[in-house]
């Protein structure tokens, strides 16, 4: 196999796993303005929700970190698997002129590659419906910031399992 013996294949594939994890945790110069390069880019699915849903009305239009949900040109709020997409994780979408940030989070979304984009009404939500996007992650949200939040509400169930995805340990147990 090319100018490996077989035994060396063993360790191939976590040395090139290791460099690429590496590459995506080192700083990439800036693209003019204060924009940088992404850090991720590839296609996601999305969906939408919106406040005055009925599974969301106990919230209102809060997020899970307890701020208002935004919808605004310049920041746009959604919801994710925080073990995936951390709590803060900034990025845009693909021919979308504006930032979503990771704010929040549905008990649907753990286990999934979906991004659930905030709207303020019905109409604009199920005018997104659902839809495959591309996407390019600017920043990386906060892991740990993640964790402390979802430790604190761990006797949830898709909390405990968010929780659980971003440990190699049992130590979230002790958080219940």
């Amino acid at each position: 196999m090319g100018y490996f013996p077989d035994r060396f294949m063993v360790f191939r594939v976590p040395i090139a796993l290791s460099l690429c994890c590496a590459c995506l945790l080192l700083p990439f110069p800036a693209r003019g303005g204060s924009e940088s390069a992404p850090l991720f880019t590839g296609t996601v699915r999305t969906t939408a929700y919106t406040h005055t849903e009925s599974d969301h009305l106990p919230y209102g239009n809060k997020s899970a970190l307890g701020t208002v949900l935004k919808y605004t040109p310049e920041y746009h709020s959604v919801a994710a698997d925080w073990s995936r997409f951390p709590l803060g994780t900034k990025f845009r979408i693909k021919g979308y002129d504006r930032l979503f940030v990771v704010d929040d989070y549905g008990s649907a979304l753990v286990g999934t590659q979906t991004i659930d984009i905030y709207f303020e009404t019905k109409e604009r939500m199920n005018g997104w419906g659902t839809r495959f996007v591309e996407i390019e992650i600017l920043e990386f949200g906060s892991f740990q910031e993640s964790r402390k939040i979802l430790a604190a509400r761990a006797k949830n169930s898709y909390c405990l399992a968010m929780l659980a995805s971003m440990t190699t340990d049992d130590w979230y147990l002790s958080h219940r």
